[in-house]
């Protein structure tokens, strides 16, 4: 069997719909190559948390209305024919820059894309909502949880889970149910650990937050285009603004050279010189500005502080591209609220991967 096997892949969808009620399929794209997708319904912030306001969350907003569901890839990315497979027991496909792993997802075919920060906050909110904090859990300590020790996946090398030496990445979805963001066969693997995901729709720029709001419909990078793309930045009350508006909001630091906690606020004082960086548990992330429901949707301050696992790493000076979720070696820096905002766009590492994503 291979993954360009139709007859095998036609016959798996039609029993993972048939077992999982529907909430897991194959799509296939524009090669014909098959990924594992989970569905992640529609649903109203204040049904899953009483603490980020109200409405549909904007992970099910595309050109202004709204979708019945979006899907996530069941696995972590391996690039195949320069397309983004989700298929298990694999190694991810890492050290890929930001815009190869964006154009490896919408290269698919119509509705692909890099998931996105928007969609990552959803799962995450909802995963949090049905199983609780720190429930998700991941290869956090080089092929095992950092915890819970006997919780272990397939590392690359075939090492001993534990070991700190060799290529600790675990093959996709080779873990036990609690890498699951559902406790379940059906849910979504490796989001906890493993290797950090890009997610597109998100960027800082000497420390202000700027978003694509419609980042789902980009295949091709140009709204994500640094100079040219179709970024907004948040005030204070929610609104979308123009980049660069006074008032907007941004990630400062607590300490001096951009180190320290991150503070949400509305000015920079202290600013990263490029090495340094801020960072600290996403739960104790503090601001000195009004927070805007928005912002706690989309991930990026904390709608409750019960979570003890991940860490929010940013640098505030220049274009930063965001990555989500952790590594297999960050201990309980890794987690579902896990946000990384210090890379920049060409940076490529054995620790960065990503995922794709589909919405009709």
């Amino acid at each position: 069997m291979t993954v360009f096997d139709l007859s095998f892949w036609d016959n798996y969808k039609n029993c993972i719909e048939a077992t999982s009620g529907g909430n897991n399929t194959v799509i296939f794209d524009d090669l014909e190559q098959p990924s594992v997708m989970v569905r992640i319904p529609k649903f109203a912030v204040e049904d899953i948390t009483a603490g980020a306001g109200t409405g549909v969350h904007p992970a099910f907003m595309k050109s202004g209305a709204q979708i019945p569901e979006f899907w996530v890839g069941m696995y972590q990315a391996k690039n195949v024919n320069g397309r983004a497979l989700s298929i298990p027991g694999v190694d991810p496909t890492a050290e890929i820059n930001f815009d190869n792993a964006l154009l490896s997802c919408g290269a698919k075919g119509a509705g692909w894309h890099l998931m996105t920060n928007a969609e990552w906050a959803a799962v995450f909110m909802l995963s949090h909502a049905l199983v609780g904090a720190d429930a998700v859990h991941g290869n956090t300590y080089y092929g095992r949880d950092y915890s819970f020790k006997a919780e272990t996946g397939r590392r690359n090398d075939g090492g001993i889970p534990g070991t700190e030496a060799g290529s600790p990445w675990t093959l996709t979805g080779s873990g036990p149910l609690t890498w699951r963001h559902d406790l379940s066969r059906f849910g979504i693997a490796d989001l906890v650990g493993n290797v950090w995901e890009w997610n597109s729709g998100l960027r800082l720029v000497d420390g202000e937050i700027q978003i694509v709001p419609d980042a789902a419909l980009d295949r091709t990078g140009e709204a994500h285009n640094a100079s040219t793309g179709t970024w907004q930045a948040i005030l204070e009350d929610g609104s979308l603004t123009a980049p660069g508006t006074a008032g907007t909001l941004k990630y400062d630091a607590s300490g001096v050279n951009g180190e320290g906690t991150p503070v949400l606020s509305t000015t920079v004082t202290s600013q990263s010189d490029g090495a340094t960086a801020a960072n600290c548990l996403y739960k104790d992330v503090t601001a000195s500005a009004s927070v805007p429901n928005l912002v706690k949707q989309l991930g990026l301050y904390p709608h409750e502080t019960s979570m003890a696992r991940g860490t929010v790493l940013l640098r505030n000076l220049g274009e930063r591209l965001p990555v989500r979720g952790g590594r297999w070696g960050n201990g309980a820096d890794a987690g579902l609220a896990a946000l990384g905002t210090y890379s920049l766009r060409d940076y490529m590492n054995l620790n960065i991967g990503f995922r794709p994503a589909f919405a009709s």
